[in-house]
């Protein structure tokens, strides 16, 4: 089916569409020997599309997508209340995925969607011990507060593994911080935070694993995982090849 080249770009898991759209204006782009141009479309079933001279070809059946969650969305593929899911915002994927853990309804940044079962489980069950790191913007004695939240805490009767945190930006009363645990036990920053006397304005997810957000995707938008990207997650298998 001929569609736009960003498109095509981004579902072949190159790049975002925005940063295809830079590409094409860049003459990084041709279809069937000419240089391409914003606007111009193509069907990879009949046209040679190149970018950087390698030739453009699509991913596997399994569906693998980054997706820059924004506040406001429950990360579910249904909601009994009606809310706006992030099953949504990757509607026109093509294929049916659901979200590779959670990201509450006022967190935001990077949440993984697949159709995976194998990766789903090994991103998510405890024993493998994967790294997700966090963004959070807080008020309150932080200087107080550091020693608690690096120090294993406990979270429904459950000691946490120590957390990894730094201290950021501040602007006003408000400080960054960098922080990284390893379980994903619910609302787990949030609730470490506020048992150590902080507040929390906003809360983003950045890392996972060694896969980090895309910093070309705008709130609600996703592509597809390179390959590169799958084997970082440590899914040598499968995905679309750079």
């Amino acid at each position: 089916m001929e569609e736009r080249l960003q498109k095509l770009i981004s579902s072949c898991g190159l790049a975002s569409r925005r940063a295809a759209e830079e590409w094409i204006t860049a003459g990084r782009v041709s279809v069937n020997g000419h240089r391409a141009r914003l606007g111009d479309r193509a069907d990879l079933d009949r046209d040679r599309v190149l970018v950087d001279g390698r030739p453009l070809t699509p991913g596997d059946s399994r569906m693998y997508l980054m997706l820059n969650k924004p506040q406001g969305y429950v990360t579910t593929l249904s909601d009994e209340k009606g809310r706006r899911t992030v099953a949504q915002l990757v509607a026109g994927c093509g294929g049916r995925v659901w979200p590779v853990g959670r990201l509450d309804l006022n967190s935001e940044g990077l949440l993984l969607m697949t159709d995976d079962g194998a990766l789903t489980q090994r991103l998510l069950h405890p024993s493998y011990q994967v790294e997700k790191e966090y963004l959070v913007w807080v008020t309150g004695d932080v200087g107080k507060a550091l020693p608690l939240l690096s120090a294993p805490m406990v979270l429904d009767g459950e000691q946490l593994a120590p957390a990894a945190v730094r201290r950021g930006r501040v602007t006003g009363n408000v400080t960054q911080l960098s922080i990284v645990i390893h379980q994903g036990k619910n609302r787990q920053v949030r609730r470490m935070c506020d048992q150590a006397g902080l507040k929390v304005l906003r809360l983003k997810r950045i890392r996972e694993g060694n896969l980090s957000l895309d910093r070309t995707l705008r709130p609600g938008e996703w592509r597809r995982l390179t390959r590169q990207e799958l084997l970082a997650l440590g899914e040598p298998l499968a995905g679309p090849a750079e």
